[in-house]
């Protein structure tokens, strides 16, 4: 069964996708996904979701 990625909000708190995703990205979970994203080199949270990026 494949997981569906909704797109989020570029506010959204890193907190929050990692406890959706069951992923540690190594951030303080008030940072930001579009400043993570960015600064990451990724265009979507998809992306990031596939990647090997977090534990």
């Amino acid at each position: 069964m494949t997981k569906i990625i909704r797109k989020k909000r570029s506010d959204t708190k890193m907190g929050t996708i990692e406890k959706k995703y069951g992923r540690d990205f190594g951030v303080r979970s008030d940072a930001k996904l579009g400043n993570y994203l960015s600064k990451k080199g990724y265009s979507s949270l998809s992306g990031l979701i596939r990647s090997k990026d977090g534990k």
